[in-house]
């Protein structure tokens, strides 16, 4: 039927129709509908910043993102999608900073063999992103991961059309899918869910997901290619210093790359230090400036939030306890003092090259940051 009219636009063709004949709209879901009612915000707009949260840890990132999204004035709505195992207390500190929490069912992709090669099963969850597209109360989205933080105003994203992303800094070729401009409909969605079914993922991710689905993005449009500025990880900052040097200062948003996130360390707010995680087998491999900035955002603005949430009930807020430095204190001195220890063995310039070749990087030792800073000065004056 609709076929014998082809001249006529959308909105001609409703007027000819009577009521009772108007096509439905029918909204896919494949989460929870369930969504906490927004607070009233000073803002409005068809336009939304939008993060994902499936558990508690990542739900401290997402507070973090969206209050560094508040302190830099957008203009945008804020959404998180929390998965069901968020707690209410989470979600409650969610609410106080987003206009909307959304509960959505947490999608796994299963995909053990590719996940192992990246050593990352937890990024099998990530699948839970694709939610995104059934927001079509909004006209234009940008995703961004938990583990991001926002330096300054990024709201000239939505000037930048789906898919617009950074490269991947592992991958150029790839963009990578913690920051992306997109544009929410039904049938993106259900078409992403039929290649997921049909395709899987070539990392066990969304982020294979999505570049096998945009996959004209590295050659169609350069407009739709982002400043690596607007998706900044330390990864790139370290295998790449003196770009990081050149370029860092403009940085708009940085990401938190890797197993490890700054929710994993804990935080000495006496001495404004953050505290290394002793149990993780990763080096640390996260810039020392921007990581104490996510703790003091935390500190200052998300942590009151949580205490409220929380009220009598405890929780692990990430700092640092009073009397467990004065514990180890008090181990310390009733400990034998140990012999001094030897002088380090001094490495080769070649053996320190063949090792960072080979990927092996003392990034806390003669690789850190604070060194390899002071050799480029060395070179530049």
């Amino acid at each position: 039927m609709w076929s014998l009219i082809p001249v006529l636009n959308c909105a001609q063709l409703l007027r000819l129709c009577p009521s009772q004949c108007k096509p439905p709209v029918v909204r896919i879901t494949t989460g929870d509908p369930r969504a906490d009612s927004p607070p009233q915000r000073s803002t409005m707009s068809d336009e939304a910043f939008v993060t994902l949260a499936t558990n508690d840890s990542y739900a401290r990132g997402a507070m973090v993102l969206g209050q560094s999204l508040r302190n830099h004035n957008t203009t945008k709505k804020l959404v998180a999608l929390v998965g069901p195992h968020v707690a209410e207390p989470c979600r409650g500190t969610l609410r106080s900073i987003f206009d909307e929490v959304c509960v959505v069912d947490v999608m796994d992709s299963g995909d053990t063999a590719h996940l192992a090669l990246m050593k990352r099963p937890d990024l099998g969850v990530t699948f839970t992103k694709l939610h995104c597209w059934t927001l079509t109360h909004y006209s234009k989205c940008v995703f961004m991961d938990a583990d991001t933080l926002v330096l300054s105003n990024i709201d000239e994203l939505f000037e930048r059309e789906e898919l617009s992303a950074a490269p991947d800094p592992g991958w150029p070729d790839c963009f990578n899918s913690g920051v992306f401009v997109f544009r929410p409909s039904d049938e993106t969605h259900e078409k992403l869910l039929a290649f997921c079914g049909e395709n899987g993922s070539f990392d066990g991710g969304d982020q294979g997901v999505l570049n096998s689905f945009f996959d004209t993005w590295a050659t169609a449009d350069i407009s739709k290619h982002l400043p690596f500025i607007y998706n900044l990880s330390s990864i790139a900052i370290y295998s790449y210093l003196p770009a990081f040097k050149q370029y860092g200062h403009d940085a708009k948003v940085v990401h938190f790359l890797g197993k490890v996130k700054p929710w994993n360390y804990s935080y000495d707010a006496q001495k404004g230090e953050v505290r290394g995680h002793s149990t993780s087998p990763d080096p640390c491999q996260l810039h020392p400036d921007y990581l104490l900035m996510w703790w003091q955002l935390y500190t200052e603005s998300v942590l009151p939030l949580l205490q409220h949430a929380y009220g009598d009930t405890p929780f692990n807020s990430g700092f640092v306890q009073e009397s467990q430095n004065a514990k180890l204190h008090e181990d310390v001195q009733e400990r034998p003092q140990p012999s001094a220890p030897p002088p380090p063995q001094k490495v080769s310039s070649e053996e320190r090259k063949q090792r960072w070749e080979a990927g092996q990087i003392d990034y806390m030792g003669d690789d850190s940051f604070a060194n390899i800073e002071r050799k480029l000065d060395s070179f530049l004056k």
